[in-house]
């Protein structure tokens, strides 16, 4: 039982750095980039490259995926992102679902459409018992490892957002751009800053979630829906939000597979639709919020 619930808070906390960028641009950028879940394969495949093919150690892979898919979206949010802004949330769907197909094509063709295997260093494939019988619980080293990382960086996240001048400043951004530029606020920069560090950071989940969630061509339109879920039932207007329910997402899918295996992902979508009955506007926004 235990062992279960540290597995489901492993998977949420990956969950949630995988959806976290998709919630920054939603609720601070007022924009809906599906292609969300390209920058996490494309992170996951730039481990796999520097490690099986230029022989890079693990933990220089990590920060060079959040880097590169960084830097890739900056270049595509000054050239592509940046027009579709103004536009209405349904062109913005479309647009950038045709950027998930593209990319999943585009990786099945340089890559092949296997799945990628890792190899973590010995210290990550440790595993840790406390207990004994039904209370017994079991900690792999890697999900330890998932589990601290996310963690940090949501309080460093949430400590940007709320106690930092450039939070204050993409603040005043989100609610008035015009505003904001006529105070001297470089709208544009700040909104670049904000779509590269959120693309970086769903390079930096692809990353670690590639030996656990899987990797092949077709990640981002599998965990599309994922993403969505927990931006839904968290809402998107803080940090706070996105991590409970992604949390809520990554136990229920544990234990619903392990107790209930037929019933799948019912439990989980069973879960998000009580949710959101219960608080359309998810569970963190506030009502009134556009």
């Amino acid at each position: 039982m235990l062992t279960l619930l540290f597995d489901g808070i492993a998977y949420g906390m990956l969950l949630f750095v995988l959806a976290l960028g998709l919630a920054v641009t939603m609720g601070l950028m007022n924009f809906i980039n599906l292609a969300h879940g390209a920058f996490a394969m494309a992170g996951g495949y730039i481990l796999i490259v520097l490690m099986q093919r230029a022989g890079w150690p693990f933990l220089a892979c990590l920060p060079a995926a959040f880097v590169l898919t960084a830097a890739a979206g900056a270049l595509l949010e000054r050239s592509v992102y940046r027009p579709m802004y103004g536009r209405p949330h349904l062109d913005q769907v479309l647009f950038s679902i045709g950027l998930t197909f593209m990319a999943v094509a585009s990786v099945d063709f340089i890559m092949g459409s296997s799945q990628q295997n890792i190899q973590l260093p010995d210290w990550l494939r440790q595993r840790f018992e406390l207990g004994s019988g039904a209370w017994m619980l079991g900690m792999g080293a890697y999900r330890l490892f998932i589990v601290a990382v996310c963690f940090a960086l949501a309080l460093g996240l949430q400590a940007v957002l709320t106690q930092t001048r450039f939070g204050s400043r993409l603040r005043a951004a989100v609610d008035d751009p015009r505003v904001a530029a006529g105070l001297g606020i470089p709208v544009n920069r700040i909104f670049l800053l904000t779509f590269a560090v959120g693309s970086g950071l769903a390079g930096l989940g692809g990353a670690l979630g590639a030996d656990i969630l899987g990797l092949d061509p077709s990640f981002p339109l599998k965990f599309m829906v994922y993403f969505l879920i927990v931006c839904a039932v968290g809402g998107t207007s803080s940090i706070t939000g996105p991590l409970v329910a992604a949390l809520l997402l990554g136990i229920a899918d544990v234990m619903g597979k392990y107790y209930l295996p037929k019933l799948g992902a019912f439990i989980v979508y069973a879960l998000m639709i009580a949710i959101l009955l219960w608080r359309p506007q998810g569970l963190f926004s506030r009502e009134g919020k556009r």
